[in-house]
């Protein structure tokens, strides 16, 4: 039977993010929340391989003798982290956060995100192989390095307390650790955990170093800025429906999780740099991962904690991809397909 307008209207009223039983969850239009569909736009505008990248000079590079043992263990480092990290991603949002989600835009933009962190992790097995780093090394050290398994194991148990028996959303108790969860993966892992890595091996690039690497962490960093504003997005939508999940009590525990956060990423900014290399230390580290979740909290609605300022400024114009707003105040308003990309 087709549908009046009068009542399309009150379906889409009757749609939400989450524990919504009224509407089809595969009834995607009419569209309620279009930023989600925008994000799922944005990130099909985006798209890119990593295999498009050449890698020539990278592999010369490292085969030469002309990379310091520090700046070697810093790019291991970080390769080491985000081969595991990328596919805890993955996992979380198709084991985790897809069940949970009744809304469809919302599901369509996680089904893309969920495809992009297959290509991240498809780019480190590329640049591992490439390099003919040794791959059992590599992917086992979120096993052997306690800085890379501190952070991995931060969150899994946020993965781990959602697919146990019996867990649900239509419990304030339930919607909470879903809140918790998407505050765990995409203000911490994507927004805080990533972005010392992000400046460590963007710090080659701008050395004309690796920079096959770093024009891959370019494109990876890229993709970031979307995944980062769509769960804010979702989160302070959640937030926005469900005004007695944000609890007092909650809201500290969660600024508690962001400060236990920025010490495990500190110890791993001191794990890769033990000595310092391309005018990086580790101090330096401890600052900027304190002014970038400043930037996390106030996003969700939290107090500022650390009041620290930027230490490395030129990581703003990188993230300022659209060259019209500041990844770190705004939602990024411009993109191209990857096609077009230039770097400068």
């Amino acid at each position: 039977m087709v549908k009046s307008n009068k009542e399309m209207r009150v379906r889409v009223a009757e749609k939400r993010l989450i524990n919504c039983g009224a509407v089809d969850v595969n009834q995607l239009m009419p569209l309620k929340y279009k930023w989600a569909w925008e994000h799922y736009l944005n990130g099909c505008a985006n798209h890119w391989m990593p295999t498009e990248v050449p890698m020539g000079k990278d592999i010369e590079l490292w085969k030469s003798n002309k990379l310091s043992e520090d700046e070697r263990l810093v790019i291991m480092r970080n390769l080491g982290f985000f081969s595991t990290a990328e596919s805890l991603v993955g996992n979380n949002i198709v084991l985790a956060i897809f069940r949970y989600v009744t809304n469809p835009e919302v599901r369509q933009y996680l089904l893309r995100q969920a495809f992009e962190e297959a290509i991240h992790t498809h780019t480190f097995h590329y640049i591992v192989e490439s390099l003919t780093l040794d791959q059992g090394e590599i992917f086992n050290m979120y096993n052997e390095v306690n800085s890379i398994h501190n952070k991995d194991k931060f969150e899994m148990q946020l993965t781990e307390d959602m697919l146990k028996v019996g867990f649900d959303t239509n419990t304030p108790e339930g919607a909470q650790k879903f809140l918790e969860n998407l505050i765990g993966f995409y203000i911490i892992m994507e927004g805080i955990f990533f972005y010392s890595g992000f400046v460590m091996i963007l710090s080659f690039h701008r050395q004309n170093k690796m920079t096959g690497i770093g024009e891959q962490f370019q494109y990876i960093l890229r993709d970031e800025t979307i995944h980062l504003n769509f769960g804010i997005d979702l989160i302070n939508g959640i937030k926005e429906e469900n005004p007695h999940l944000w609890t007092p009590e909650f809201q500290k525990k969660m600024t508690e999780r962001i400060q236990e956060a920025v010490e495990l990423e500190y110890q791993y900014a001191a794990d890769c740099l033990p000595r310092g290399i391309l005018g990086l230390t580790a101090p330096m580290f401890r600052e900027y991962v304190q002014y970038i979740a400043d930037r996390r909290l106030e996003r969700i609605g939290l107090k500022t904690l650390y009041k620290s300022k930027n230490p490395f400024p030129w990581m703003s114009e990188t993230i300022d991809l659209g060259k019209e707003k500041n990844f770190f105040e705004t939602r990024v308003t411009e993109y191209q397909s990857a096609a077009n990309l230039t770097w400068t």
